[in-house]
């Protein structure tokens, strides 16, 4: 092919039952059969679903096997206080994914007797559960044979059929979801739902894909017209606005300050810096002064440190601490929501990510 030569279509081959059983084959052989939720029961496989969303499996696993030590079963889970979640969660980040966990697991107990619901529709109107998740529940644990299509399952589309178009968007998506549906085989529902989801993790990667170890080399539109590179198409790049905040760092002897957020929105149900109203440098740092005067206290110097900067899906935060050290013991009583933690604590506790980094960054007095 000349550098100027236009790579011409290929079809789509043929969408039939060999497609599934060259999955299953492969899967066999060369899947994996070793993962801690593989054979288990609904509980498990469904924790370990909602922890892979937006997660690789290598972070999961360590994730995983602490989460089960402390809450062992559905019953556990439901039971528990949502701080306790929150805090076996620290570290995976999308939070809102252990709130819903929490909420779902006492949707269990009160709408289903304490057994996970073995119906697709049941298992998605669960929080947090979405299509595709509550297919591969059911898939893998009822026996089901519901197509699932996940970010992984998505690339391998788009690079077997020559798929253009950003997944994420409707109409790619649309037809992802047709396009799943015919190619599901009436049996093998769970190995070939394994099969698609190891050759995107393993194979069919984002970057570097290993095309002479895939099974369905021969018939991908993607290898054979070298778009490996292109496809599946990228999300539209837009700008992400950037959103500047303050927040109080207040350290004693006791520890550093922290706020318990409320159990929605950015952060919801962790622990973290108290936050500020004030835009400027100088009037976060008059706001902090009167927050320590307010409650009667006394504090060192009030100083700025470097702002820490994290990415969200829709914005950057750029999040700039205003520190302080008190003079004297400060207990928060009557403000429930704040509490001291101590430094050596800060590995355990359900902090985010960024603020995480932060506090273990601090000198220790």
């Amino acid at each position: 092919m000349t550098p100027h030569q236009t790579p011409q279509p290929v079809p789509a081959p043929a969408r039939d039952e060999s497609f599934g059983a060259a999955l299953v084959a492969w899967q066999a052989a060369h899947g994996r059969h070793d993962l801690p939720w593989q054979h288990g029961d609904a509980y498990g496989v469904w924790v370990s679903e909602i922890m892979l969303q937006q997660t690789q499996v290598q972070t999961v696993i360590g994730y995983y096997a602490r989460f089960m030590a402390r809450f062992p079963s559905l019953l556990s889970l439901a039971q528990a206080d949502e701080s306790a979640v929150m805090e076996a969660w620290s570290g995976l980040g999308y939070y809102a994914r252990a709130r819903n966990l929490h909420r779902a697991a006492r949707e269990v107990q009160a709408r289903f007797d304490g057994r996970f619901p073995s119906a697709v529709s049941d298992i998605e109107s669960l929080p947090g559960i979405g299509r595709s998740t509550a297919a591969a529940i059911a898939t893998f644990c009822f026996a089901a044979n519901e197509p699932i299509l996940d970010g992984n399952v998505k690339r391998v589309f788009a690079r077997a059929f020559g798929i253009d178009g950003f997944p994420g968007a409707r109409a790619t998506e649309q037809r992802l979801w047709a396009l799943a549906h015919e190619l599901m085989p009436q049996r093998d529902g769970a190995p070939y739902t394994q099969a698609l989801m190891d050759l995107g993790a393993t194979v069919c990667t984002r970057a570097r894909p290993r095309c002479d170890a895939c099974p369905l080399h021969a018939r991908c539109v993607a290898r054979v017209t070298g778009r490996q590179r292109e496809l599946p198409a990228p999300r539209p790049a837009r700008a992400r606005p950037r959103r500047l905040s303050h927040a109080l760092l207040l350290s004693s002897d006791q520890g550093i300050l922290l706020e318990r957020r409320p159990g929605h929105g950015i952060w919801g149900g962790l622990l973290s810096l108290p936050e500020l109203a004030s835009g400027s440098a100088a009037a976060a740092i008059d706001e902090a002064a009167a927050w320590i005067a307010t409650r009667g206290l006394t504090a060192g110097e009030i100083s700025l440190l470097p702002a820490i900067t994290h990415g969200f899906t829709h914005f950057e935060l750029h999040l700039t601490p205003v520190h302080a050290r008190l003079h004297s013991p400060f207990s928060p009583a009557g403000e429930t929501s704040l509490q001291w933690l101590a430094p050596e604590k800060t590995g355990e506790a359900a902090l985010p990510a960024p603020i995480r980094r932060l506090l273990e960054g601090l000198p220790h007095p």
